[in-house]
């Protein structure tokens, strides 16, 4: 959660609301001050969807857990999402998908779904080799009307119509944890300052890299983390819009 609101605070985003349960306030009122919160009545899970009409763009899953309850949550954000409300789901939002894959027929045209390569195979199933991973992928973004970022080392922005974008930044540094957190955020930022998904999902896919190529300059790949995606956030837009 903390790293996605860096991702999304960093991407100009004017006032970012995190739902989250009791036991974290003090973690992120300290680690994200900037945020507003947005308090679960569980004190451990998501299980309560917060009034979403009142915000641009909605993300969900990172750090959501795997919780009976959280599942339920997750149905009734599905079915509470008003009709064009930007959505992005990853990580845990992804995994609980996999568990109840009629979710997928939920989700509203247009979402921007962000699994790598293991999150994507628990919805789909083995995949044979890369390739077929991603004609797969093709074939869900077509028949479900969502957007795919498969992230990767040349990550691929899939879109309904199953037309493929790879992305030119990044490097192998980014390959650690939290790092899709971050494009989470991102995504979000894009989408409530109001980008369409299409271009959402291709800016902040490179906008992400960049700053990853960015931080590598600066701090070298074998020690990235990333927090230091976030702290290059800035400089990457800076970069693009010079």
């Amino acid at each position: 959660a903390l790293l996605s609101a860096g991702g999304a605070l960093r991407s100009g985003l004017g006032k970012l609301t995190v739902h989250t349960p009791g036991a974290n306030i003090a973690v992120l009122q300290a680690g994200r001050p900037e945020a507003v919160l947005s308090v679960d009545p569980s004190e451990s899970c998501f299980s309560c969807v917060p009034e979403v009409e009142m915000y641009n763009a909605v993300a969900v899953g990172p750090g959501l857990g795997l919780e009976e309850e959280t599942a339920e949550a997750l149905a009734d954000l599905l079915a509470a999402m008003p009709r064009g409300k930007p959505l992005v789901v990853d990580a845990d939002g992804l995994n609980l998908i996999a568990r109840r894959l009629p979710l997928l027929r939920k989700l509203p045209p247009g979402t921007i779904l962000t699994p790598h390569p293991k999150e994507l195979e628990r919805i789909l199933g083995d995949c044979q080799n890369a390739y077929a991973r991603l004609q797969m992928a093709r074939e869900l973004a077509q028949a479900t009307h969502v957007l795919i970022v498969l992230k990767g080392a040349y990550t691929a922005t899939i879109f309904p119509d199953r037309s493929v974008h790879f992305n030119t930044t990044g490097n192998p540094g980014m390959a650690t944890a939290g790092s899709g957190d971050v494009l989470t955020g991102v995504l979000l930022s894009l989408l409530a300052q109001g980008y369409a998904p299409r271009e959402a999902a291709l800016l902040g896919v490179y906008l992400h890299g960049l700053a990853g190529d960015l931080a590598a300059r600066e701090v070298g790949m074998r020690g990235m983390t990333a927090s230091d995606l976030v702290r290059f956030l800035p400089r990457a837009w800076e970069e693009l819009e010079a």
